[in-house]
């Protein structure tokens, strides 16, 4: 008996955004292949809530918008295309609203590790997420202990990596003229803040 196989069709980016209105479970899309996404741990949407609560009142005093899980970012290079979901998106260009599903130009884009994902989001994501244009800040951080790694684009374009680990570092985030504690971000998980 021999095996035959079977031409592989990419999934075309249109009809990746008609299906994931039509689903309750979300994919990432890299280049024509769906990445089914899993589900996230309480700390984990315990430190992105506390996060989102402390950015909100100064993405809302910049006029940017804030999107918790559900927004896609959308990543063109080279004729392909990604589309992935960050744990918070910082979008501050008007003109970048043109979809209601995803953005193309966010200031700013935050993940929250978990074990399964931080290979991909502090190797692919990070290189990935660098070819947007106007994306200033990624921060990345745990959720097994208080650590923040804040990648920012300088004014010559080049990217600098911050580590903070100490409850009173200061995040300083040029998109929206912020400076968070560490403390503040994991004020909701008391555990690790001993």
């Amino acid at each position: 008996m021999t095996a035959t196989a079977q031409a592989h069709t990419p999934l075309s980016v249109a009809q990746y955004l008609e299906d994931e209105q039509r689903t309750d479970i979300r994919h990432e899309y890299l280049a024509g292949e769906i990445v089914a996404m899993g589900g996230a741990s309480d700390r984990h949407g315990l430190i992105a809530g506390s996060l989102h609560a402390l950015l909100l009142p100064h993405a809302r005093r910049k006029g940017c918008q804030l999107f918790i899980a559900d927004m896609k970012v959308r990543i063109e290079h080279e004729g392909e295309t990604w589309f992935y979901y960050p744990d918070l998106v910082l979008a501050c260009n008007p003109a970048d609203r043109a979809s209601p599903y995803f953005r193309s130009n966010p200031c700013m884009l935050v993940e929250v590790l978990s074990p399964s994902t931080e290979q991909i989001d502090t190797r692919e994501k990070l290189l990935a997420y660098r070819l947007l244009p106007d994306l200033r800040s990624y921060l990345l951080l745990r959720q097994d202990r208080v650590q923040a790694d804040l990648y920012q684009r300088g004014a010559d374009g080049r990217w600098q990596h911050q580590r903070l680990f100490s409850l009173d570092d200061q995040l300083a985030l040029d998109c929206v003229d912020a400076a968070l504690s560490l403390r503040d971000v994991y004020a909701d998980v008391p555990e690790l803040l001993a």
